[in-house]
């Protein structure tokens, strides 16, 4: 699934172009591995995703002069468009042959590659469907830790796992960029512990006006657009 997300006014990536739409294009592909027999369960694959999104941010490669910091800071200074894909078997095993990273949860596999142009997908992956991503849990997630990032989803909507894993990687991305530098390294050194929960109905309209990094999604696929999907509620944002 795909979704796209405008960089804040105040965002570190920000260049001379006054119109997110006027940058060049790029997307991050993420595939999530679902195989028959075995599926990830939703919550997982979710929270995989957004941790998927924030190793790539941090990784050497992606900053200063690594190899992927150009595209990575061309895509950031567009929309930051993000689509979700499914592999299993053979499609797996190729998806992982192409520059990328493959994140772990419990048992959910995401890989995230660094940003393509819209129209320039590599043919392995432009292969992969982005429908048949819906995902479910098997219990009710346990609650979140108190201390622990949460991304808290809309409970309104009716998202597909696909729709809602590219929704968590926008907001663990905007409380990525909203951290402290001190407050980005200790959290990815402890390996970017997050939980995705979906919000208790009375507690939405809270969360949306606290002032927290809001996901307001662009309306291209499921939902409407300026829909807002998701809180990211991090511990140093609070606290800064």
């Amino acid at each position: 699934m795909s979704t796209d997300q405008t960089p804040a006014a105040d965002s570190p990536f920000r260049s001379g172009y006054g119109d997110r739409d006027t940058a060049p294009q790029y997307v991050l592909p993420l595939v999530v591995r679902i195989e028959r027999a075995a599926p990830p369960p939703r919550t997982d694959a979710l929270e995989t995703a957004a941790r998927a999104v924030l190793v790539m941010l941090s990784d050497e490669r992606s900053v200063g002069e690594g190899e992927w910091a150009r595209v990575m800071r061309d895509w950031q200074d567009a929309r930051i468009r993000k689509v979700v894909r499914r592999a299993r078997g053979a499609e797996w095993r190729r998806a992982e042959a192409l520059p990328g990273i493959t994140v772990t949860g419990g048992a959910a596999e995401v890989r995230v590659f660094p940003p393509v142009p819209l129209d320039g997908w590599p043919k392995d992956l432009a292969r992969l469907q982005v429908s048949g991503t819906d995902l479910d849990d098997p219990e009710p997630p346990a609650p979140a830790a108190p201390t622990a990032p949460v991304l808290w989803l809309n409970p309104s909507l009716d998202m597909s796992a696909g729709k809602a894993m590219a929704q968590a990687g926008h907001a663990a991305q905007l409380a990525w960029w909203d951290l402290t530098d001190a407050h980005r390294t200790a959290w990815r050194e402890a390996g970017f512990p997050l939980a995705v929960r979906t919000a208790p109905p009375d507690r939405w309209a809270a969360l949306v006006g606290s002032g927290l990094p809001l996901v307001r999604d662009a309306g291209f696929t499921e939902i409407a657009p300026g829909s807002c999907t998701v809180v990211a509620d991090h511990p140093g944002l609070r606290s800064s």
